[in-house]
């Protein structure tokens, strides 16, 4: 995936871009300090990891592919910002052998809960990297949307079997282990100890459109950015996205007493 401010590319990424910067931007503000220590867990080449160090933070990034890693230090030093990102080897399931507990300001957990063995344990982690208050923004594949679009393609069995299939998936060519509905993201996050402040429907319209028409429609681009934007909070097209965004902010012990 390309640099998330790159037009073409902002049809994918577009929606949690401004969302993040608009979470990026309140934590400055609570915390009183402008640059920010961000975890990018499963961060691969920075996609949006180059992008947050250009805003002047600080981001660690956690992947399991060398050659990702490889990538991004390429990029980030493209865009100026080695000396603010570092790329570390590692996974969710032994976050902590690499990455300090408690110690991050926000943590984006991207394209992550499809590929672990186990998500409340990559969530778990996510949250006890954050400092009290952090921010967790978390990204994974939409069951509906991959439900939509075999039907759409006229795969109508591969479509019923991934809408009954515990894990959501087509069949054994499916290249995605794991897909999720909203409720299952926000229970995986309440049960971590996050107050979920908001969700969103990402690529609700994107997947579907041909690219042909965004290419060569005068405007059309532009369109469909505002058009996913307008649908990415309503409850009503979450069930239909390619992916979901949830976005939350770690509670404070007392404040998961009170709730209880």
């Amino acid at each position: 995936m390309s640099d998330p401010m790159r037009p073409r590319a902002s049809l994918r990424t577009a929606v949690v871009w401004e969302v993040l910067k608009d979470a990026l931007e309140a934590r400055v503000k609570a915390t009183g300090r402008e640059s920010l220590d961000v975890l990018d867990t499963g961060g691969g080449s920075g996609n949006f990891a180059v992008p947050v160090a250009r805003l002047g933070h600080r981001v660690t990034v956690v992947d399991p592919s060398p050659n990702a890693l490889f990538a991004l230090e390429r990029r980030a030093a493209e865009a100026g910002v080695a000396d603010r990102v570092q790329g570390v080897q590692g996974d969710a399931h032994g976050l902590f052998d690499v990455a300090e507990r408690g110690g991050y300001d926000v943590v984006l957990c991207h394209g992550v809960l499809e590929y672990v063995d186990d998500p409340a344990e990559g969530v778990r982690n996510a949250v006890e990297a954050l400092r009290p208050s952090g921010v967790l923004s978390l990204l994974a594949a939409g069951l509906g949307g991959a439900v939509l679009a075999r039907a759409l393609a006229g795969h109508f069995t591969e479509a019923r079997r991934a809408l009954t299939d515990p894990a959501g998936r087509w069949g054994e060519g499916d290249p995605v282990p794991r897909r999720f509905t909203a409720e299952q993201l926000t229970g995986l996050v309440s049960e971590a100890g996050v107050h979920v402040g908001a969700v969103h429907g990402v690529r609700v319209f994107a997947d579907l459109v041909p690219g042909v028409l965004v290419d060569t429609e005068p405007g059309a681009l532009e369109a469909l950015l505002k058009l996913e934007a307008a649908a990415a909070e309503l409850p009503s097209f979450h069930s239909v996205a390619t992916q979901l965004h949830v976005l939350g902010e770690k509670q404070e012990r007392g404040e998961e007493r009170d709730e209880t």
